[in-house]
């Protein structure tokens, strides 16, 4: 949980942009179909999103056929979170809860900083079997920003009077996002390998670009929780601005994320590793 597009930054770093932390990230021209599958293409560069003018037009869209998904099952997680933030050092604890019941979900990361606070992100939404439909999404610090996602309109709306965006299909928000990829791997953990990529459009509380995670290899890590077989994604910076992602998925405990590092352009550091098995 960092001062970044993903993870909860700490209490004292609020964010100077609508995505979360960093200024809005690239959003590339052929969206395969948001949260599509896998593929080794990388599209050429665009300033908007093909079903951007899709969303906007009277016509409707084609329908997507979207990959399947299985949700990891309800649980909480817990990590040690270390980091630099203007080359201070700091340390906290930070706490990943997801519940799933009737066909729906509800997903709370919070990160608590010594003497400072703390910072949560939530979001909450129903569960069909291409994975998480995103409903609301709020990050809360000193006060609360939303992010709300119309189905029925097709647009995404930002409580902070953003201009709102179309909504693209597998849309994800800053925290749905991690588990929706479980949910992807968990699904079909073949259809992942090694190269592949996976876009997904990924809303913050200003803005909601598309965003491309390439897959690693599998391996075994070091955590506070003890050794785990995980495989990392990474989603790099395309842009002057961009922060560079990566997560850790265990496949054996239903692909949970159990390390997630943000790297900033500025060179601020957070890296969240799970402390205790669920």
């Amino acid at each position: 949980m960092a001062s970044t597009d993903t993870a909860v930054a700490p209490p004292s770093a609020e964010a100077p942009s609508p995505d979360v932390t960093a200024p809005s990230v690239d959003t590339p021209h052929a969206v395969h179909a948001a949260a599509s599958l896998p593929t080794n293409t990388e599209p050429p560069a665009s300033d908007e999103p093909i079903l951007a003018a899709t969303a906007e037009s009277n016509t409707p869209a084609t329908p997507v056929e979207l990959p399947p998904a299985q949700p990891p099952s309800s649980t909480r997680l817990q990590y040690d979170v270390s980091g630099t933030v203007k080359g201070i050092g700091y340390r906290a604890q930070g706490s990943l809860d997801w519940i799933v019941a009737n066909g729906r979900y509800d997903a709370r990361m919070e990160m608590r900083v010594l003497l400072l606070g703390s910072r949560s992100q939530t979001s909450t939404g129903r569960i069909d079997p291409a994975g998480l439909i995103p409903e609301r999404f709020a990050d809360k610090s000193r006060s609360e920003k939303a992010t709300h996602f119309d189905t029925e309109k097709q647009r995404i709306r930002f409580s902070n009077n953003a201009p709102d965006v179309p909504l693209l299909p597998g849309a994800q928000d800053r925290l749905s996002l991690f588990m929706q990829l479980a949910s992807l791997l968990q699904a079909r953990p073949e259809a992942y390998a090694a190269g592949q990529t996976v876009d997904m459009q990924v809303a913050g509380t200003g803005d909601a670009p598309v965003w491309r995670f390439e897959v690693g290899e599998e391996s075994t890590i070091l955590l506070p929780a003890g050794e785990l077989r995980a495989r990392q994604l990474v989603r790099q910076p395309r842009k002057e601005f961009d922060s560079t992602v990566e997560i850790w998925l265990a496949p054996g405990l239903e692909h949970l994320p159990v390390r997630l590092r943000i790297t900033q352009p500025n060179g601020d550091v957070a890296d969240q590793k799970l402390s205790h098995m669920p």
